[in-house]
């Protein structure tokens, strides 16, 4: 009786513990905040200390409900010390209101359908010989790279280049990969 009594106490241990770990191990923190997969883009890109910016750029540009939608979306989220690398007065120009247009082709610029974590992302660009090249949102084109062995590094039509610095933020609908620049649309 001793021994069965035991027995059930290490399964239910073991059950209790299971969504303990598998939750533990679906979040992620940025911007010193955790992640909820369970949440949507913008719910969790609130709460992000290194994204305030970006979500104040979303606001103004009228595109909470359509990162909140069913997507699923791939975004990759430029960091404030991203926005605050831009020319001086860049930032401030695009949040006026008759800016919204630019504004809004820079944020969906960085908007990819679909949901494209690390594995696939690196399959696409093993697939490519190299490089995989994305179509945005904002119908431009990205070109995602290895830079080294683990380093994604994605390339504007411009040229300039943004590392991945945080990978695979999964949210409800979609992905997020949190980005060291701002990228440009030509």
């Amino acid at each position: 009786m001793k021994k069965t009594f035991v027995m059930m106490a290490l399964v239910a241990g073991a059950f209790a513990a299971a969504p303990v770990a598998s939750y533990a191990q679906s979040t992620v923190m940025v911007g010193g905040e955790v992640m909820y997969p369970s949440k949507d883009i913008i719910d969790n890109a609130v709460n992000s200390k290194d994204h305030k910016t970006l979500v104040a750029a979303v606001k103004a540009a009228g595109l909470v409900e359509t990162l909140k939608g069913k997507g699923p979306f791939t975004v990759f989220a430029p960091t404030d010390d991203a926005f605050e690398n831009l020319p001086e007065g860049t930032v401030e120009t695009l949040l006026k209101p008759e800016n919204k247009g630019t504004l809004t082709s820079v944020l969906t610029y960085h908007v990819v359908s679909g949901r494209i974590d690390a594995a696939e992302l690196m399959k696409q660009i093993k697939a490519g010989k190299g490089q995989a090249k994305l179509k945005t949102v904002a119908g431009g084109t990205l070109t995602a790279t290895m830079n080294g062995a683990k380093n994604v590094q994605l390339t504007d039509e411009n040229g300039n280049k943004a590392n991945i610095s945080v990978y695979d933020v999964y949210q409800s609908n979609g992905v997020i990969h949190v980005l060291d620049r701002v990228l440009l649309p030509k």
